[in-house]
């Protein structure tokens, strides 16, 4: 299904000075869907045609560092607590205030964790979740204890190095950045070259490439992926849509603890990688819509 995009509002709102882009589209219940390492909102391109046309109303951000987001300096900026406020700002500020929590909350790799923070902190702002392809952060944190999963998140101790990712990321027109999107689907195709365009066009803009590798820096402060302390075990419904062929996961991080996570199920996607979501767009379109609709009035 095609994105058009005539179809789309792009508004802004400001927390705590720092403002954040998105864009919004349809009428119905409240979906807000958050993207991942090195993207935007467009990375949502196959999914906001299919929410809208089942009745959902949709809003995709540029997270903050992203894209028309601003990108506030210092690691500090982005960490685990800021980037769920700016997630319980948005629901506040685009949410039907008569009952916020008719928001459904979607994420893939980084937008996957900042929801599953964000939900474990607001349960009063939304009903039900959707991860894709990024654990919950306590299994995370433990899966770094073996060294199977520490030779996949190679690249996040490599950013914790200042400046050198930075310089290594714009080199060759951010070949870095473009092999992610194209090598990491495992569908010939799933990003085009002018889709491609779109995101090196972000990349390009003052500041994001520090913004955005500062969300690993930030990451690995003490404590900084669970925030001020263990996250609360969240009661709300969960889907997790795994691509079983996640070079940088593996697969065993797809089903959350259940002491941590009790309403949660997994849904394996055969062939497809860390992005499922561009590989299978029909399949995590179909998964989605399912779980959004069941139990609605």
């Amino acid at each position: 299904m095609n994105l058009d995009e005539s179809l789309l509002s792009h508004r802004f709102t400001e927390r705590n000075g720092v403002r954040l882009h998105y864009v919004e589209a349809g009428e119905g219940p409240l979906v807000v869907l958050l993207h991942g390492f090195p993207e935007l909102w467009y990375s949502w391109r196959h999914q906001i045609p299919a929410l809208v046309q089942a009745g959902f109303r949709v809003i995709a951000p540029d997270m903050r560092g992203y894209n028309l987001s601003d990108k506030p300096e210092g690691v500090a900026a982005y960490a685990i607590d800021e980037l769920t406020a700016d997630v319980a700002a948005l629901i506040r500020v685009a949410g039907d205030t008569r009952s916020a929590r008719a928001a459904a909350v979607v994420g893939h790799d980084w937008g996957a964790g900042v929801a599953w923070a964000f939900a474990a902190r607001h349960p009063e702002l939304y009903d039900r979740l959707v991860v894709l392809n990024g654990p919950h952060p306590a299994r995370l944190i433990a899966s770094f204890r073996t060294a199977r999963q520490l030779r996949k998140s190679w690249y996040m101790f490599f950013f914790q190095l200042p400046k050198v990712p930075e310089l290594l990321a714009q080199r060759n027109d951010y070949e870095m950045f473009r092999a992610v999107l194209k090598d990491d689907p495992r569908r010939p195709g799933a990003v085009t070259d002018e889709e491609l365009a779109r995101y090196v066009e972000a990349w390009s803009r003052p500041g994001a490439l520090t913004a955005t590798i500062n969300y690993y820096r930030a990451a690995f402060r003490p404590a900084s992926l669970l925030g001020s302390g263990k996250l609360p075990r969240i009661e709300a419904p969960v889907l997790v849509i795994w691509g079983e062929h996640d070079r940088y996961l593996g697969a065993e991080l797809a089903a959350p603890d259940p002491a941590a996570v009790p309403n949660a199920r997994v849904a394996r996607v055969p062939d497809a990688g860390h992005p499922v979501h561009y590989d299978r767009p029909e399949r995590v379109n179909q998964l989605l819509l399912e779980f959004l609709r069941e139990n609605r009035a």
